[in-house]
């Protein structure tokens, strides 16, 4: 067997074998810090959650939320103002940030499904 397979398999199996760290419950409160992109132009936008609402700053705009936990990692935004809902979901956390991707949580069989990624750090460290 040639060596260059042998090295590729070891690569495989340690590459597959790398689960990232959730310590989600260490983002369930707080304030924190987010970029965003609309029509091509960066923004940062920043947010406070508590165990119920979850209130944000973008775009000069407010816009509050309730605040629903699926489970640890996961849990829908309900807009106050417009009721529409967003599904979050956190992939991995680090000691200031963590990963999340999010989806409209309503979805229309008619409309593909987008699935957007970001990332949220903490201020109130």
């Amino acid at each position: 067997m040639n060596i260059r397979y042998v090295y590729l398999a070891l690569a495989l199996v340690l590459v597959s074998c790398y689960t990232p760290t959730r310590n989600c419950k260490d983002y369930k409160t707080g304030s924190f810090t987010f970029e965003y992109e609309i029509d091509g132009v960066k923004n940062t936008g920043h947010f406070t959650r508590d165990e119920k609402y979850s209130v944000e700053y973008y775009e000069n705009k407010i816009d509050s939320s309730t605040v629903r936990w699926i489970n640890d990692c996961e849990f829908i935004l309900k807009s106050l103002n417009n009721q529409s809902s967003i599904h979050f979901k956190i992939l991995e956390t680090t000691a200031t940030n963590y990963t999340f991707e999010y989806t409209n949580a309503s979805r229309d069989t008619k409309k593909k499904l987008i699935i957007k990624k970001g990332v949220a750090t903490r201020n109130d460290l």
